[in-house]
């Protein structure tokens, strides 16, 4: 389900916290450009990579089931195959993201059917950088 600019607003309204999945600092790479920017807008980043031990000098977990905190946004930068397991680790959560948010080319049926079952909204193909620039100026 294609969600309205005003829900989006609002949903973003709310966050706090963004889990980057497939975070790398690599120059030049989208992921590095969205997280240093989401990092300059005052969220709390957390990178989310199964080898890197830090990213944006911030420590890196594995898996979102490892973060301690609570996750407001799971941003995702990996194939959409990848998506439905980590709908699924979304689901293991104590408490459900606002957001699962696939970056722009990235699409996936099956984790946007996993969470309907849940409160969690679910964004595809769009870039979160572009659209909180363009949704908060």
């Amino acid at each position: 389900m294609l969600l309205s600019d005003d829900t989006v607003r609002e949903l973003l309204a709310k966050v706090n916290t963004i889990a980057i999945i497939g975070a790398k600092d690599v120059e030049g790479q989208p992921v590095n450009m969205v997280g240093r920017y989401l990092i300059d807008a005052g969220f709390t980043v957390i990178p989310v990579h199964p080898k890197r031990k830090n990213v944006w000098g911030l420590t890196t977990y594995q898996s979102i089931t490892d973060i301690p905190e609570r996750i407001d946004c799971v941003d995702v930068f990996r194939a959409p195959a990848y998506c439905p397991g980590h709908a699924k680790e979304c689901l293991a959560l104590s408490e459900a993201p606002l957001l699962f948010w696939m970056q722009s080319g990235i699409s996936s049926l099956e984790a946007q059917t996993l969470l309907n079952q849940t409160s969690t909204a679910v964004v595809e193909d769009r870039c979160l950088m572009v659209e909180h620039r363009r949704l908060f100026g």
